[in-house]
């Protein structure tokens, strides 16, 4: 299994088997996202290229992004604006998604985490203002539903192909999560 192929319950039918033009050295990788825009989103900026985890690293970059800049620019990065971008996001990832898969030869191959940075960005704009305690287990939790996809998110994963099926599966593990999250808070009285 090649660098690429790793966070494979992430992106689980993709990673069978690597077509020849799937970039195999870093340079390469680096090379080929750098090689057209829609490479450069659906790779997360880089943070798909991370060669153990792309998912995981995709998610953390989300996370971080959001939050930089939230606190930078709280009146341009409201949460009116996030819904916003997340929905333009979804619409770009798509597109820059189904691109990106069809230069590699896969349709869903692990280095892009544009889904999970769109989907992230979902579960916190919807769990804003939170401490860093209830980011992080907002975090965890989308992860799980994101590597685990329970029925439907395997059944959406399997089914649709494409850009829209890399996109669709983390909207529905965003979901999940904030379906958890809201019953967390109304069982314990308290967010986590």
């Amino acid at each position: 299994m090649t660098p690429d192929q790793t966070d494979s319950s992430a992106h689980s039918n993709a990673h069978a088997s690597a077509p020849a033009n799937i970039p195999a050295s870093p340079p390469s990788r680096v090379r080929f996202m750098l090689m057209h825009p829609a490479h450069w989103i659906a790779q997360g900026f880089g943070s798909g290229l991370s060669p153990i985890m792309p998912g995981t690293f995709g998610s953390l970059f989300g996370w971080l992004s959001f939050d930089l800049l939230s606190a930078r620019w709280p009146l341009l990065f409201s949460t009116e604006n996030w819904l916003i971008i997340i929905v333009a996001g979804f619409f770009l990832g798509i597109w820059v998604c189904g691109k990106t898969g069809r230069d590699m030869g896969q349709p869903d191959h692990g280095s892009m985490v544009w889904d999970e940075i769109i989907a992230i960005w979902l579960v916190l704009v919807m769990v804003m203002p939170a401490d860093l305690k209830t980011q992080f287990w907002a975090f965890l939790c989308f992860r799980f539903f994101d590597m685990v996809k329970p029925p439907p998110i395997a059944y959406f994963d399997r089914r649709y192909k494409g850009g829209f099926g890399v996109m669709w599966d983390d909207i529905v593990a965003a979901f999940y999560t904030l379906l958890v999250l809201a019953l967390w808070q109304v069982l314990m009285g308290n967010p986590l």
